[in-house]
């Protein structure tokens, strides 16, 4: 595979992704994330829906269609349409969609076990399809559905097919893995032998993951001669999925040294924004996208990285719009540790870093969860400065709910010895009480608050179901992420000891921020 070799992405998130079980995106859903893909992650082609599904469908074709349109991106638009001769070309029309791609028969057992037509009768259908979808200045890709078992079971009748459309005004032959029963060395032959017959034709690869080999099987596609490939973001899609976009673009870029048009900086927010509408939670060590693919955990892994980046691959979390981390738990070594207070602004000795360390490893052992931003409140408590000083002081709060009505939050909150209340209605009670907190930023300290990007509540590893709960929240701070965690047997209570932890972190901070400039 040379250098400079160009290969098309068309994403099917929006089409086969949603074919997900329990996943079905809203209209305006589809629309967010159809302008992600094109316009943030600049995909080559995407593929939004099947036709004649439903009277969603059509509006969310229509959104796209008219977004794309406005933006000279219409022609990268594709519905899945079937050999109907007029009705899926007239549905697509009526979308404003301006590309079919046509799903076919490619193995004879699909062929004669859902048609029951012969493959001369079949290819006529799909000739009459394809005229009437010219006439109507829809173009033509096609899909060759059952295309891996067909090459296994009954390959002369994917090369008579192939034979009779070759000549027709096809843009794309696609050459999809449809059961995902294919294994990477019997795929590259099967592509070769595609490639070889038909030199003039453009083909793309779709893969599904039955066996987890989508992306060896991409691989492979790609180095045995095709042109595009298909993907989802976060390898959604039937039964084990598809093959992930963020995962395909890596190995593409990393191993076979081709281009794409795709901004690899995009990936990590456009994956949150899947995640966030199908509901679909991404696993923390889901590679390139994962919470945890960019932590280091082993200390001596840290201290490579300090040394020559030595535990380091191509896989640099900067490419990815993202950060590496450094865990916290009984795995943390003393360069783990010293990475983190680096970053926070604190110097200990080796003394004390070493009691720090001791005190983490601890925690670890009782698998408690500590975050970098616990680290001030671990190193006040081990160094016996007594606990950190709480700039922000919850006095009072109550919250109430009641059927049918949204809960109320009333606040009295201490700011550095000053006093304020305020109330706020919310979605929820925590929700309540951090309106009510940002009113008191916004309207009384006139100071901007951060917003809350994630929100996770569990039973802390080793617990009991009916003791404890631990909050973890994210927040977004200026472009920085912040990450809190409280503990406490009431969740609500829990999230909100969380909050006022990193208000004190923030205040802290500022409070620096001022003494820097004051020397200064």
């Amino acid at each position: 595979m040379g250098k400079g070799k160009a290969i098309e992405i068309m994403d099917t998130t929006l089409r086969d992704g949603e074919q997900t079980s329990g996943v079905s995106f809203m209209p305006h859903e589809k629309l967010m994330i159809a302008r992600a893909l094109l316009q943030d992650l600049n995909v080559d082609r995407i593929e939004v829906a099947s036709a004649r599904v439903s009277e969603g469908e059509m509006e969310a074709v229509k959104n796209i269609s008219r977004w794309a349109s406005q933006n000279d991106k219409l022609d990268r638009v594709e519905v899945l349409g079937f050999v109907d001769e007029m009705k899926s070309v007239d549905w697509i029309v009526e979308s404003g969609c301006k590309c079919m791609n046509l799903l076919c028969k490619g193995s004879r057992k699909h062929l004669e076990g859902q048609l029951h037509k012969t493959l001369e009768e079949h290819a006529c259908d799909i000739c009459r399809t394809i005229d009437y979808a010219k006439s109507k200045g829809v173009c033509v890709n096609v899909y060759l559905e059952d295309w891996s078992n067909g090459m296994k079971d009954s390959p002369d009748y994917v090369f008579s097919l192939m034979d009779k459309l070759s000549e027709m005004p096809i843009e794309r032959f696609m050459l999809p893995d449809t059961l995902g029963i294919l294994n990477p060395m019997v795929l590259a032959d099967f592509m070769k032998q595609m490639v070889e017959h038909y030199p003039s034709c453009r083909f793309d690869f779709h893969a599904h993951n039955d066996y987890d080999l989508a992306i060896s099987n991409v691989l492979a596609a790609v180095s045995a001669g095709c042109q595009g490939v298909h993907t989802s973001v976060n390898g959604l899609g039937e039964r084990a999925g598809n093959a992930p976009l963020a995962s395909v673009q890596a190995v593409l870029k990393d191993h076979l040294h081709v281009n794409t048009h795709i901004d690899e900086s995009r990936l990590g927010e456009v994956s949150r924004l899947v995640e966030s509408y199908s509901g679909i939670a991404i696993p923390p060590n889901k590679p390139i996208t994962g919470e945890s693919v960019f932590t280091q955990v082993a200390g001596v892994h840290a201290d490579g990285d300090n040394k020559a980046g030595l535990y380091q691959n191509a896989l640099l979390p900067e490419r990815f719009g993202r950060k590496r981390e450094y865990a916290l738990g009984k795995n943390s070594g003393k360069a783990n540790i010293l990475r983190n207070l680096e970053e926070l602004g604190l110097e200990l000795s080796l003394e004390q870093t070493k009691r720090v360390t001791e005190r983490i490893i601890e925690l670890g052992d009782k698998k408690e969860l500590v975050t970098q931003e616990d680290l001030p409140y671990i190193v006040s408590d081990v160094l016996k400065h007594g606990a950190p000083e709480e700039h922000v002081k919850l006095l009072s709060y109550v919250v109430t709910t009641a059927y049918g009505l949204k809960p109320l939050a009333s606040v009295r909150l201490e700011v550095n010895g000053e006093t304020y209340e305020e109330s706020a209605k919310g979605d929820g009670q925590f929700d309540a009480f951090v309106r009510a907190i940002r009113h008191i930023y916004k309207n009384r300290l006139g100071r901007s608050f951060p917003w809350l990007t994630n929100y996770t509540v569990s039973i802390p590893p080793g617990g009991r179901t009916d003791a404890l709960v631990q909050t973890v929240i994210t927040w977004n701070w200026n472009d920085r992420i912040l990450r809190t965690r409280g503990l406490d047997a009431d969740q609500t209570e829990a999230a909100i000891k969380s909050t006022i932890k990193m208000l004190n972190l923030l205040e802290d901070e500022n409070k620096n921020q001022i003494k820097t400039q004051h020397e200064s």
